[in-house]
């Protein structure tokens, strides 16, 4: 069980380095620093909005708006810390859950 626990916490930690690319490129974008146009860039924006959009949708839509700023992303990653730390830390060390 420790195996598979340990896998799922990785595959987890990518998905936040891939939340966290998925941030810079929007800034990036939001403030022309690189172009969307540039074959490259839109290929590389695509791939992480269709890994990241369909967890990030969801929380978009219970969050307020906040101006034009997006907090879905460090909400997620919170929730996948709190999953890392409350479900598959326990599971790997064979402790008791302790959240600190």
């Amino acid at each position: 069980m420790s195996s598979l626990a340990y896998v799922v916490s990785l595959l987890l930690e990518f998905f936040v380095y891939l939340l966290i690319a998925q941030a810079i490129m929007s800034w990036l974008l939001a403030f022309n620093v690189v172009n969307y146009r540039n074959q490259f860039v839109r290929m590389i924006w695509e791939f992480l909005a269709r890994i990241t959009e369909p967890l990030l949708r969801p929380i978009r839509r219970i969050l307020p708006s906040f101006g034009g700023i997006d907090l879905s992303p460090l909400v997620l990653i919170l929730i996948i810390i709190f999953l890392q730390r409350a479900v598959l830390y326990p599971l790997m060390t064979g402790r008791s859950v302790s959240l600190w």
